[in-house]
């Protein structure tokens, strides 16, 4: 017998949202692991705030609010807030009850600052590392770095002088005009700068984007946000490896860019190995002919190309081909947060093979 439709509204409904949730769901494990990695930030949470007036709306929801943005490529902060209204599953993820009202879009810039301030993508990140390392998924050995171009929220035009003249014909028209770093500056964003990656490539309005890799499995255990230079991918490299702290020597892989004379000198007084691809095409190498001979350095350059396999991902899925935000610190505070989503999906492939990828 064919059942009737009827619109009847229900006055009570009396559910968990646990419950709706299916257990072999991909975000679950995700949800543990950010969970884990939230309640070890708790004391770098707390400084955010005053410990007087109204309480505010929890960080650990917002953050965990980013990384939905980040996993589903939602283009927008104010279309993440129109999905959270309705998807039960983004809301049991945030964690937001079913009745609860959820806030307005302007919220994230009321916070952001506060999220840049106290790094805090960068400190989600180390706590996902921490957990990584606890469970056996970290070398601490063997790492690789390299750099991308993340493409500013401005145009071409915004690039003017930084005297203030105009351009001849005051429409924008620069041709036949020289213009550098040195001279012009963007009028929308003017941390960013006018670079090109490679040779034959053209130049545009950019920030570099770092990320320092373990060779292991491929997970991200560092990276920031830097204003493109032509140095600037070796001196971000140099910070990072420095930040890590073992007491035998550890191995650097990198692509030709980084094979310079005082980079690899800066990686020997680390006690660091330069397993970094030999550029030969117009001078001598610096990576000395012992270490490119070993059997070490040649798996090294095996397991360097993985890290563009980061950089895809965040660019075709988290967002980071060009961001709409404005300032390095507002693009390396989603930059790294990208990053925190992308160790979290490959901690889950690697401790759940079973469980498909999210995406």
């Amino acid at each position: 017998m064919r059942g009737a439709d009827q619109h009847q509204r229900e006055l009570l409904i009396d559910f968990s949202m646990e419950e709706r949730v299916p257990a072999k769901l991909p975000l679950r494990p995700l949800r543990s692991m950010v969970d884990e990695a939230l309640r070890s930030m708790s004391g770098v949470l707390t400084t955010m705030y005053s410990h007087t007036g109204r309480p505010s709306i929890p960080p650990e929801r917002l953050i965990r609010a980013l990384l939905i943005q980040v996993l589903y490529s939602i283009r927008s902060e104010r279309q993440l807030v129109e999905q959270l209204e309705y998807n039960l599953l983004f809301r049991w993820f945030v964690g937001l009850g079913l009745q609860e009202t959820m806030w307005d879009a302007t919220s994230f810039t009321r916070n952001r600052d506060r999220l840049i301030d106290a790094d805090a993508g960068r400190q989600l990140m180390t706590a996902i590392v921490s957990g990584a390392r606890t469970a056996g998924l970290l070398s601490d050995e063997h790492f690789s770095v390299d750099g991308t171009l993340i493409e500013a929220w401005a145009s071409q035009k915004s690039f003017q002088p930084k005297d203030g003249d105009p351009p001849a014909d005051g429409g924008g028209n620069f041709h036949g005009q020289k213009r550098t770093n040195d001279t012009h500056a963007s009028k929308t964003d003017p941390d960013a700068r006018r670079y090109r990656k490679s040779p034959g490539q053209e130049a545009r309005l950019a920030n570099l984007g770092h990320a320092l890799m373990d060779n292991r499995h491929g997970l991200v255990v560092d990276g920031c946000v830097t204003q493109a230079s032509g140095t600037a991918e070796r001196d971000a490299a140099g910070r990072m490896i420095d930040r890590i702290r073992t007491e035998g020597e550890i191995t650097l892989g990198a692509d030709k860019g980084y094979d310079t004379q005082a980079f690899v000198e800066h990686l020997a007084r680390g006690r660091v190995k330069p397993h970094i691809t030999r550029n030969t095409s117009n001078r001598r190498s610096a990576v000395p002919d012992a270490v490119a001979a070993t059997q070490g350095y040649a798996k090294s350059q095996n397991a360097r190309p993985r890290i563009e396999g980061i950089f895809g991902w965040l660019k075709r899925i988290g967002g980071i081909k060009k961001v709409k935000l404005r300032g390095t610190d507002k693009v390396h505070s989603l930059f790294t947060f990208a990053l925190a989503a992308y160790s979290l999906v490959r901690m889950r492939t690697l401790l759940m093979p079973q469980v498909q990828s999210v995406q």
